[in-house]
Parts: structure tokens; C-alpha cells; sequence
């Protein structure tokens, strides 16, 4: 993936929008975008804190709900556990996820869209959106 030019997307994005990018919006979305692991909006924070000291956790989360709202970034939602955020590919997709150490990695099989549709032909639902994680055991947790 070209973080730069997704980076550069979401951006113009905004620009047409009307939304106002401030550097420490830029900063947020940045992180979001080239952070493949799925960040947590407290991670999020703690790469940008050191850059800019009085920018708030709030401020993260505005942005994520400004990014979201725009369908720039995909939110998966872990109870408790809080949420992670996709802002690489923000389009549904599915992920292994590791129980051990909570890393979550993109997967894309070849006939996943196929999977989807025999699903919806097989049942007669009409698909409005989908989340489809496998957990286990990362090669690291299985030392």
C-alpha cells in the first residue's frame, strides 16, 4: 500500500469537505494511515503527544469519527477491550486475530467476495455490511 498517496487522498478529501486540517489533524490521520497494526485511538495519541503536547485525546477522537463519517476508516469494535481502527483499508475485510497478544493482521482470500455472495444467495438476506475476524494464535504467542 502507498501510505502516501492514501494520506494525500484522505487529505483532498477533506479539503472538498469543507473540514479544516490542522497539523495536528493531519498528524492523527497520518498515524492512522501508515500504522498497520490496527491502532487503538490511545495509541494514536501517544504517537502524536510528543509533537503536540496540547493536543487532547478528544481531538483524537474527533478525528476518528470525522474520518469514519467521511468512510475513510473502519472501526472494529472489541467490547471491553475498546476499539481498533483500519485506516488503510476501511472497506470490510477480514482479519486474524491474535488472542495472545492482540495483533490483528489484514487477510484477504481470493474468493472471500464469493463466500459473501453464496451466503447471501444461500439465504435470502440482503447483506448490508460484514465483519468476518478469525482468531488464534500469532506465530510469535506460539513459541
Amino acid at each position: 500500500m502507498d501510505t502516501k498517496k492514501r494520506l494525500e487522498h484522505i487529505i483532498e478529501l477533506l479539503r472538498q469537505q469543507g473540514k479544516r486540517l490542522t497539523p495536528q489533524r493531519v498528524a492523527i490521520i497520518k498515524v492512522i494511515v501508515e500504522d498497520e497494526t490496527h491502532p487503538s485511538a490511545d495509541h494514536v495519541y501517544t504517537q502524536i503527544k510528543n509533537d503536540f503536547p496540547t493536543t487532547s485525546l478528544a481531538t483524537v477522537y474527533k478525528t476518528i469519527k470525522l474520518l469514519k463519517d467521511s468512510g475513510e476508516l473502519l472501526e472494529l469494535e472489541f467490547g471491553d477491550d475498546g476499539s481498533r481502527y483500519d485506516g488503510r483499508k476501511p472497506h470490510s475485510h477480514p482479519h486474524l486475530i491474535c488472542t495472545g497478544c492482540g495483533t490483528i493482521i489484514d487477510t484477504e482470500p481470493e474468493n472471500f467476495e464469493n463466500i459473501i455472495a453464496q451466503m447471501t444467495l444461500n439465504s435470502g438476506f440482503k447483506i448490508q455490511g460484514h465483519r468476518f475476524d478469525i482468531y488464534g494464535l500469532c506465530p510469535s504467542c506460539q513459541k
